[in-house]
């Protein structure tokens, strides 16, 4: 087991003899969606390049696209202007940028979308334990549900927020604090499950407990280097450590 900024909570779980509760009194998780249930890159590669097109811009790698996922819509279509256009030019083209970017995202929404492994068996996982769960996310409540939806994880959420659902977005923590209140639970009962540092900082300041799945979308940063109770593996490994 290693030993650092975080706990490599994965590596406690090649034999029931070695597992380890790092998490206890967990009555809920919030749970991520892009770059944490679904690897919804190839969606964001599609739209990004048809918008780009339209906007007589060079299509970018995917592996490009992935670094600026993970702080919300406009973030993005700002990120992606900047490959190629200065400042001044970015803020003129965003709003027909923003507009032909969800114009072509909820045409393809989903269809180039997969499920990580461990994702239904975790939110299996976790039901079985008696955990309430939400899903927030930074991504556009229109964008959201129908996704949640067509790949058939909706019915395990009692709650989801998009990015556009309160005022502030992860890493602010109103979502997070939100959904603690929507449950009537205290934010040390909850856990925050994602993959990036927003989901960190967000539930850091909010007093929830959570953990960082090593895969997805870390904009472009080490999960290593990000604050939190502990790296998972993947979602059935988080389950395994929650104690409810």
């Amino acid at each position: 087991m290693q030993c650092g900024r975080n706990l490599q909570v994965s590596n406690v779980l090649s034999g029931p003899a070695e597992i380890t509760i790092v998490l206890k009194d967990i009555k809920a998780a919030i749970i991520d969606l892009d770059g944490t249930m679904l690897d919804t890159a190839p969606d964001f590669h599609y739209a990004v390049n048809w918008m780009r097109e339209e906007l007589d811009l060079p299509p970018l790698n995917i592996e490009a696209i992935k670094d600026f996922v993970g702080k919300g819509t406009e973030n993005l279509i700002r990120r992606v202007l900047a490959v190629g256009l200065n400042h001044p030019e970015v803020e003129r083209q965003f709003a027909k940028a923003l507009a032909a970017y969800e114009r072509h995202y909820l045409a393809i929404n989903g269809d180039l979308t997969s499920i990580y492994p461990g994702v239904v068996d975790g939110l299996e996982a976790m039901h079985a334990k008696g955990l309430r769960l939400a899903c927030v996310t930074n991504k556009p409540i229109a964008f959201t549900k129908p996704l949640l939806e067509k790949k058939g994880l909706s019915h395990y959420f009692e709650i989801v927020y998009g990015g556009d659902s309160l005022p502030q977005k992860k890493p602010d923590p109103l979502p997070l604090i939100t959904v603690c209140n929507d449950f009537g639970l205290q934010p040390r009962q909850v856990v925050a499950i994602g993959d990036s540092s927003n989901d960190a900082v967000a539930a850091r300041a909010a007093g929830c407990r959570v953990l960082n799945v090593p895969y997805g979308y870390n904009h472009g940063q080490s999960i290593q280097d990000v604050d939190s109770d502990g790296i998972v593996s993947s979602l059935l490994d988080a389950a395994h450590l929650i104690s409810a």
